[in-house]
């Protein structure tokens, strides 16, 4: 390597862990956002960690017994029981006295919003001491597209057909658990990595029930390009489709700030979810972003840093 090159590798600013845990060889579809989201958070966690994956892309994922993907020890488990399989691990590593471990449940939004919720709810509401991430692709994509409780209004899937699309709004999963009063709660998108990487080590240090919301495209059930993930992702923040913002012990901070949001229309035409839908129902779309935008302003406000009523960490 000639003297240059090492000079200009050694100016290379590193923003992310530069171990790799996550082998390659994995199963997924090109473009997968869930798959990258692993990588990251692996990045971010170590390879101290158990996980608890529940039926849902992952658990294809990782590949066929006895290999993994992760690298890492991981537990697959019953669609609703990632958080309750989850609280087993972390109260049995409590009794081996090892604190040096950190217990992840990684399951996606139907198992999440839908059928986990009650295993889900027990763990926040003891305070299990775990990180949850939900992988967000807004639909049950493992086993055939078909809609959520996260999938958004609008949207095509297998059981939402383009003549009966999905009505009504996704389940505001981050309040659902705010109101558990756990320690952390996080949106996160993989198209802004630093920030997912923090928030799940700031969530390490933590004790007890830490949630994040994670945004991972699928370009299979989304109907776009493999190589348009990032690039949507991206969108969904900048058009504050999808804000990013954590509330610590119950004050709010909105971590990723659009000075000039993008309209709405430039997210949904890279889809092919959403080809079918008129003008009107893109405005109507554009005001429910603004309208919980403009929600999670005043929540932070009333509950921000610099707000008098904001509770002390």
């Amino acid at each position: 390597m000639s003297t240059e090159v090492k000079a200009k590798k050694r100016s290379i600013k590193l923003t992310l862990p530069e171990d790799e845990i996550m082998c390659p060889g994995h199963l997924a579809c090109q473009g997968c956002g869930a798959t990258i989201a692993m990588r990251y958070a692996l990045k971010a966690l170590g390879p101290k960690t158990i996980t608890a994956i529940p039926a849902c892309c992952w658990a294809v994922i990782d590949g066929p017994f006895p290999y993994s993907a992760a690298s890492i020890p991981v537990y697959h488990c019953a669609f609703e029981t990632a958080a309750s399989t989850a609280s087993g691990i972390s109260h049995g590593l409590s009794s081996l006295g090892k604190t040096d471990v950190t217990t992840l449940a990684w399951a996606g939004d139907g198992g999440t919003f839908d059928i986990g919720i009650q295993a889900l709810s027990g763990a926040a509401e003891r305070g299990d001491n775990m990180i949850y991430v939900v992988y967000d692709n807004e639909a049950y994509m493992n086993t055939g597209i078909q809609r959520s409780s996260s999938t958004p209004h609008g949207a095509w899937t297998t059981t939402t057909p383009v003549k009966h699309y999905k009505k009504g709004p996704k389940k505001n999963i981050m309040e659902i658990m705010v109101a558990h009063h756990i320690p952390y709660c996080a949106t996160a998108n993989i198209a802004f990595p630093e920030d997912f990487v923090k928030k799940l080590q700031k969530a390490k240090t933590m004790k007890g029930m830490k949630f994040i919301h994670l945004y991972a495209p699928c370009p299979t059930g989304w109907k776009h390009p493999p190589r348009n993930t990032v690039k949507i992702a991206r969108l969904a923040t900048e058009t504050n489709v999808f804000p990013i913002y954590e509330v610590e012990n119950g004050v709010y901070k909105i971590n990723k700030r659009i000075k000039t949001p993008k309209p709405v229309s430039e997210y949904l035409k890279l889809q092919g979810r959403f080809r079918h839908l008129t003008a009107d129902v893109i405005d109507f779309i554009q005001q429910g972003v603004n309208d919980r935008l403009t929600r999670i302003e005043k929540l932070e406000q009333a509950f921000g840093a610099n707000s008098q009523d904001s509770p002390t960490s």
